[in-house]
């Protein structure tokens, strides 16, 4: 039995890992970059090694950096989460050249898996259903748009290696196909050093469901169970649920059978998944095998009660599987929110700062949280954004889901934006509550799920009067009222969803205020709320939504007045790296030209140009970390006068 592992990777995933390990007695080892010191899985572990800088090409993918301390740290064994290094075959071959034993598949099934056009191949000598498509060596532009025109619109562009929906598009029209190739080629290249692209037909509203599988080194294949990942944006997952909803009997042993020869056709060792495209009349298509543990994975071990972490170390030891397939049972329903710093309301642009307020929900046997963070913790913008993934489990789909709203509303975090309040928007959505399921399942309703949540305005004022009226020396149980138009006797003036209101407090007591929490009275209710507040922003976790206020006065002098920003001023939309730059000084534009690619938390953000003009300047370089807000570069706008 191995004794000692390296885990290969940060946040919540290395935690997860940390988790099983010890359970098993193992000494765990982990690594960390200059942004992660500080981290929960550095706290965790049995031990934890520098790496270097916070880029993760400068630590998390130097595949030279973790073998070197695994060897020096006499670990038996290296796991390396999902991402990162976790479907490189060169870095296994380099573990199992030193001895080091690599908790996954081996090299052949990594190299014939990661890349999505010799999959396909592969599948189609298997029999497996595939979606039609392109999947050639050859890789010329007018080929590859010929091949496109010929297939029809619309058709998905993806990238052949990695995952996690990079390098991606879906073209509507053949006149749009040769930008979004450019597009999908640099986030590909970026993201996995590879620009090759295979093209595949659209499937309009198909559901995305995918299979767990387990394979040891004995010759024993058997799946898990389903999955149901529909619900995604942008081709990133958003809410898991395991089993999928609505499958038959059938369909559902079809499915895990036909899985499982997709593995075993690659001769595959370990925890894998395999994706599928199911049709609204049945048919399913092989769309990719992911050879690594699914960031998913905990709903599938919370219906079949399987530690999928502990079964990797156990087969990774030469054990055979624990189970066969007549053992493995379903039992109940499981959905997983991931929680992402990010701002849905702003085009889900990446988060970064300062954890300042941090409350969970209580967790148990059918509650568990899968996180990396702390209170106090820092969001940096090199990795992933996902800061905690929220698991719930019931009986049934409909009591899973009631728990699943309940716990994101008690989930509570001030510093950052997050999708939190979007979560639950889609948790409670009609046609997610009734199983309507379909990958397009949030573009058809983002007005909805987009939108800020409903607040009670005067409500979210009152409380917010209430919080206010305390002073720094003490704490009051019984506050004064908030009515407006009377003569107050303290008075606030706050800023809420780009208004400012003023509030009024006098004595008629109307509210409770405790550490973390408010009550409102009302002539019909009490309103509930918990409350952080920090320096002049108070923000509510209310039954509707987090609601923020920001206090105006007396605290902030002048709040007022105001610098108009310069028209032509280009900036930066959130924190990151500027990875692209289309334009030169003195290069003349017009409206809605590219100028400047900025990428953080692996995502890319294209700033346009806002009108037609000239560049006059441009403020930094390719590879150049950026704030949220700085002027990267400035346009002189052509006059129409002059055009």
């Amino acid at each position: 039995m191995l004794k000692s592992v390296l885990i290969a990777n940060r946040g919540e995933i290395a935690c997860r890992v940390i988790r099983s390990a010890k359970a098993m007695g193992m000494r765990t080892i982990a690594v960390y970059s200059d942004a992660d010191a500080d981290a929960l899985h550095v706290k965790q572990a049995d031990e934890a090694w520098y790496l270097g800088p916070a880029p993760a090409a400068e630590s998390y993918l130097r595949a030279d950096k973790i073998l070197a301390i695994a060897l020096e740290a006499k670990a038996d064994c290296v796991h390396p989460g999902y991402g990162f290094l976790s479907e490189n075959a060169e870095f296994v071959a380099a573990c199992q050249a030193q001895n080091i034993v690599f908790i996954g598949p081996n090299v052949p099934a990594i190299e014939q898996m990661g890349s999505k056009s010799a999959a396909k191949i592969i599948m189609t000598a298997a029999n497996i259903p595939l979606v039609p498509g392109y999947h050639g060596a050859d890789q010329g532009d007018a080929l590859l748009q010929n091949e496109a025109d010929q297939m029809g619109y619309p058709l998905l562009i993806k990238a052949v290696a990695g995952g996690g929906g990079k390098g991606m598009r879906v073209v509507e029209a053949s006149d749009d196909f040769l930008t979004h190739l450019a597009g999908a080629r640099r986030e590909g290249l970026a993201s996995f050093g590879n620009s090759d692209v295979l093209i595949e037909k659209y499937l309009v509203a198909p559901r995305h469901v995918e299979v767990q599988v387990f394979c040891d080194r004995h010759g024993n294949g058997v799946y898990l169970g389903d999955r149901d990942c529909s619900a995604q944006r942008r081709h990133q997952k958003v809410i898991e649920e395991a089993p999928a909803p609505g499958l038959s009997d059938q369909l559902r042993k079809l499915m895990g059978t036909t899985a499982v020869q997709a593995a075993q056709a690659i001769d595959y060792v370990g925890a894998g998944t395999v994706e599928f495209l199911l049709d609204s009349d049945g048919s399913y298509y092989f769309m990719e095998m992911n050879t690594r543990l699914q960031v998913e994975h905990p709903v599938t071990e919370m219906v079949t009660g399987v530690d999928l972490v502990a079964w990797q170390l156990k087969v990774a030891s030469g054990q055979p599987m624990p189970l066969p397939q007549e053992q493995i049972k379903l039992n109940g329903h499981a959905f997983e929110a991931r929680i992402y710093a990010e701002d849905p309301l702003q085009e889900f642009q990446p988060s970064t700062g300062t954890i300042n307020h941090l409350r969970q929900p209580t967790t148990d046997q059918h509650i568990r949280i899968d996180t990396g963070v702390l209170q106090g913790d820092a969001i940096s913008p090199f990795y992933d954004p996902m800061i905690a993934k929220l698991i719930v489990w019931a009986e049934d789909r409909t009591q899973a889901l009631a728990k699943l709203d309940l716990a994101l509303q008690q989930y509570h975090l001030q510093g950052i934006a997050t999708n939190i309040d979007f979560l639950r928007r889609l948790a409670t959505l009609d046609d997610f509550a009734q199983a309507r399921l379909h990958t397009g399942i949030i573009e058809q309703h983002q007005n909805l799920l987009l939108s800020p949540s409903p607040q009670h305005q005067h409500q979210v004022l009152a409380m917010a009067g209430l919080v206010l009226a305390q002073t720094p020396q003490r704490q009051f149980s019984q506050l004064t009222a908030m009515r407006l138009n009377q003569t107050p006797q303290i008075t606030f003036t706050v800023n809420y969803l780009g208004e400012e209101h003023t509030l009024c407090v006098d004595q008629t007591t109307l509210g409770t205020v405790t550490q973390d929490q408010v009550l409102l009275h009302t002539p019909l209710q009490q309103v509930k709320a918990g409350y952080y507040r920090h320096g002049d922003c108070i923000t509510l976790f209310t039954h509707n939504g987090r609601a923020q206020i920001t206090l105006l006065s007396p605290s902030v002098d002048d709040y007022s007045v105001s610098n108009e920003a310069d028209s032509g001023s280009i900036c930066a939309p959130m924190n990151g790296s500027l990875i692209a730059s289309m334009v030169s000084a003195g290069q003349v534009v017009e409206a809605g030209d590219a100028l400047m690619v900025v990428e953080a938390m692996k995502m890319e953000h294209t700033i346009t140009a806002p009108t037609d003009g000239t560049v006059d300047e441009i403020y930094f370089n390719v590879g150049d970390l950026v704030s949220a807000d700085v002027q990267l570069l400035h346009l002189q706008p052509i006059n129409e006068e002059e055009q």
